[in-house]
């Protein structure tokens, strides 16, 4: 550290290529975030589900993707599928891992947000004659929704900063345009103290966004 001169004005005369790089990291985590709901919505489904086997093989599949690192399972399925001839591109790759990893954890919320609705609702929306598909559409998830609202949104924050890890098989993310810029311009502590104010921003910015749609819809008891 002695001597060395900070000079971060090579940085931000590539802030344009961080920004890039955020757009990416911000389009994958929507996509994850969106995707994964979907996933973890039919995996809390099967959880509470009367048949054995869906309930087995949701928890089966809750337990192994918790229990394994989420950069192994992007590699998984990056390097791991080639070698079987099934090329999946490195988007692709990244988008498949971050869904099938956030929808293990999503299953687990989803679950507890319709466990908390009360039974007698339940009762109330069979007893009027409302199949299954319209007693969750209609009296289910709107309540549940409003329970699961604030851990899906530490969720999504946690996705965002998770898809760093999509650099590790060459999605072009912020991560992977600040090792770039780091390794042109040989000035890490600069573009690394850059990357991650822009990490800051971001999650700081739709943290705030989130609370305020929260507090706009969800303030009011059902």
């Amino acid at each position: 550290m002695h001597g060395y001169v900070f000079q971060f004005r090579p940085i931000f005369q590539e802030l344009p290529l961080l920004l890039s790089g955020a757009l990416v990291t911000i389009h994958i985590s929507i996509l994850t975030l969106f995707f994964s709901f979907i996933v973890g919505t039919m995996g809390a489904l099967c959880r509470l589900s009367r048949l054995r086997w869906l309930n087995v093989a949701a928890k089966w599949y809750v337990e192994f993707i918790r229990n394994t690192p989420l950069l192994v399972q992007l590699f998984f399925i990056y390097f791991g599928f080639s070698q079987i001839n099934i090329e999946v591109p490195n988007y692709l790759a990244g988008l498949i891992g971050l869904v099938v990893n956030n929808g293990a954890y999503l299953t687990e919320i989803v679950r507890a947000g319709i466990e908390a609705i009360h039974k007698g609702q339940f009762e109330a929306g069979l007893s009027l004659g409302l199949s299954f598909p319209q007693l969750m559409r209609y009296v289910v998830f709107p309540q549940a929704f409003r329970v699961i609202y604030p851990p899906l949104c530490n969720q999504f924050i946690g996705i965002i900063l998770w898809s760093s890890l999509v650099s590790t098989i060459a999605v072009e993310d912020l991560a992977l345009r600040g090792k770039e810029l780091a390794s042109t311009t040989f000035r890490c502590f600069e573009t690394y103290a850059v990357v991650t104010l822009v990490y800051v921003v971001m999650t700081l910015t739709i943290s705030g966004v989130l609370k305020v749609l929260g507090r706009r819809f969800f303030s009011r008891p059902a």
